[in-house]
């Protein structure tokens, strides 16, 4: 664009035409979360492979850009597309094989149906055709606007999409209120003629999401969904507690499961004189854990967990009623951002299963609990202990190396061994007390083999053993790989016409990995909350915004000029270290944080506005782009072997990268 051009007159659509636009980003954004949340709910597993699902979203955005050029369209066939997947999904479940010990998946089930590298890609596909309907509507609106006007209110739907997403969440609706909005955005973008097949599309998906909801004792949470069922054992009355899919707890009498499971007992026995004046439980889930502290004396327990569902499952039902007790003080919030952000001293840590069964969404490899068991998680913990205190965490950690591994981890914040219990069927009961002295291990513990390193805010995968990334990984990627490019050539033409937006491209692949490094980031410094991702998505959001807002009403410098920005604005981040920030302040930490993290988004925003704003086919562009975060977020799996702070390293380059191959006479882009 001109500087002439960046002062004319703004442009003035059709507000039927906008509104068109806004409804479709909106139901884009709002489905591919949705998806994310419910499939992920209901194919046991695939919580722990969620990118998978933004990745088929991004296939479907850009194929939607590309059929938006045709004649035909998809959008009558999304919503059938949809029903079908959520009709198989409930009518015939499947569980995700996650064999293999190279990365633990948190779970007691047997697998059936097809394995991982099959069951993906189907989803992929699924995924990826129903989104192509709204992307499409999208695409045909750019197709009647300037470039950075379609963009702009793009963005604008974008976040009403996410903001509504969040609203649901914080009110724990149900599957079928996300069906009731999705089918009705469907009714009103379709043609008059095809709204028949869609209503009644709309209608198989919202009456099987109803069952679901209406089924007896499921409720939701903003990161499951929640199945309660009572039952008897052995003459106890008990309650079990599933989410998605998988056995979680189990609520029964504190005093009936020290007998049947005397491992819980094992913290308290190995620090016999342990005044117990103030606890700190992170993983207190529906109260069993506080009410077995509550027996052993505690006088005060701050109570932490991420889940408001389960807690408050825990609050009405738990049969020992600890959350009703005056010594019981109840927090809901992310266990590392607890313990960064308190003051306070206790005479035990307890790390009561805090093991999460699904992903931060946009990030691969970020469990809820990540940053809990890293080496810097441990030593803060430490720093919170009374002189009289002591740590411990237990689980059923399903592999002797990642036992090793956790022994080894609070070996090295205590500076002395630990007490390692071993009570069987993969249990394991770790203590340490501040000092040696007060700690009574029994029998002494041997690690099984090599202990490996600890896991770093760095790179916080605990449950990676380490070595090359795991094949489920790569044969799948492949086979996403192979089936977007086959789908783009059908759909887009020989790639080489296409040759013009490379930049555009790379661009993709660069922004979803800096997106997926700051995701990491604050969920680092601020808590791996549902509520502090979706300010990160509509924080992006806004921040992208704000960069199209400025392309279109001010003169920006040449793209060389930005493009050294960017990778000047990347060299502070890379060199400034998350541990220094977490000594800070919330308020001083979050202000540097967002300068941190948005200002390589701004600019790298800018210089996409600037090459938008000149091409000739928006719709190539745009979708060519979403094809390259597509990429990126198959790069980010390399994060396993990096680390997350290396990846802007890679991120520079591929902006390098998209920087050359800018073509001759726009990599120089005057002001606009």
């Amino acid at each position: 664009m001109s500087s002439a051009e960046a002062v004319s007159a703004p442009e003035r659509p059709a507000p039927a035409l906008i509104r068109r636009l806004v409804l479709g980003s909106t139901l884009m954004l709002f489905l591919e979360l949705s998806l994310i949340r419910w499939l992920g709910s209901n194919v046991v597993h695939l919580s722990y492979f969620s990118n998978f699902v933004l990745l088929g979203s991004f296939l479907g955005v850009g194929l939607g850009f590309l059929i938006a050029r045709k004649s035909w369209s998809i959008l009558p066939a999304a919503p059938l597309i949809l029903a079908v997947l959520v009709i198989a999904t409930l009518a015939a479940p499947v569980t995700i094989d996650r064999a293999g010990d190279q990365i633990i998946y948190f779970t007691s089930l047997s697998t059936t149906g097809p394995p991982a590298w099959l069951a993906l890609p189907l989803i992929f596909v699924f995924v990826a055709a129903a989104l192509a309907g709204p992307a499409e509507v999208v695409g045909r609106c750019f197709a009647e606007l300037s470039p950075l006007t379609a963009y702009r209110w793009d963005l604008v739907g974008s976040v009403i999409g996410i903001t509504s997403f969040t609203l649901l969440s914080f009110l724990q609706a149900p599957s079928v209120v996300w069906g009731v909005l999705v089918a009705a955005a469907f009714l009103v973008l379709c043609a008059p003629k095809n709204r028949l097949l869609t209503a009644v599309a709309g209608l198989a998906t919202v009456t099987m999401l109803l069952v679901e909801s209406l089924a007896p004792g499921v409720s939701w949470s903003p990161y499951y969904k929640i199945q309660t069922h009572d039952q008897t054992y052995a003459g106890v009355p008990l309650t079990d507690i599933t989410v998605n899919g998988v056995p979680h707890q189990i609520m029964r009498a504190a005093a009936q499961r020290l007998i049947e499971e005397p491992q819980y007992g094992l913290p308290y026995q190995r620090t016999p004189g342990n005044p117990l004046n103030n606890v700190l439980i992170i993983g207190a889930g529906s109260g069993s854990d506080v009410a077995i502290a509550l027996s052993k004396g505690a006088k005060h327990i701050d109570a932490v967990d991420i889940d408001p569902r389960i807690m408050q499952l825990g609050a009405e039902r738990n049969p020992d009623h600890p959350y009703s007790d005056p010594r019981v003080s109840r927090y809901v919030n992310d266990g590392r951002a607890f313990l960064e952000s308190t003051s306070g001293k206790y005479d035990l840590i307890l790390f009561a299963l805090p093991d999460s069964l699904a992903l931060v969404t946009g990030a691969s490899q970020i469990r809820f609990e990540s940053f809990l068991f890293t080496q810097e998680a441990i030593t803060a913990a430490r720093a919170h202990l009374t002189d009289q205190g002591a740590f411990a965490m237990y689980n059923y950690y399903r592999e002797d190396w990642l036992i090793d591994r956790l022994a080894g981890t609070v070996q090295t914040a205590f500076a002395h061994q630990p007490c390692v219990d071993l009570p069987g069927d993969n249990q394991a009961v770790i203590t340490a007390a501040l000092n040696e002295a007060n700690q009574t291990c029994g029998s002494s513990y041997v690690p099984a083999g090599a202990v490996i390193a600890p896991a770093s805010d760095d790179r916080p995968f605990l449950y990676y053993q380490g070595g090359p990334i795991p094949a489920i990984y790569l044969w799948t990627l492949g086979g996403i790989l192979l089936i977007s490019l086959i789908a783009v050539r059908a759909l887009g033409g020989p790639l080489r016409a296409m040759r013009p937006y490379a930049d555009l491209f790379f661009m993709g692949a660069a922004f979803m990995l800096l997106e997926t490094k700051n995701i990491a980031t604050f969920a680092l410094l601020f808590g791996t909350t549902w509520l502090v991702n979706a300010l990160v998505f509509a924080g992006v959001l806004l921040i992208v915004l704000a960069a199209v807002e400025t392309t279109r009403r001010f003169k920006t410098p040449p793209l060389p000029v930005v493009f050294g920005g960017i990778v000047a604005s990347l060299a502070v981040t890379f060199f400034v270290e998350p541990a220094w920030l977490l000594t800070l302040p919330v308020v001083p930490r979050l202000i540097v944080a967002v300068l941190l993290a948005f200002i390589p988004i701004y600019l790298a925003n800018v210089a996409f506005s600037k090459r938008f704003a000149a091409s000739d086919d928006s719709q190539s562009a745009f979708g060519l782009n979403l094809l390259g975060a597509m990429l990126g977020g198959c790069l980010e799996y390399l994060g396993l072997l990096t680390g997350y702070r290396n990846l802007l390293i890679l991120v520079a380059c591929i902006y390098l990268v998209a920087f050359l191959v800018t073509p001759r006479g726009r990599a120089s882009l005057g002001s606009s």
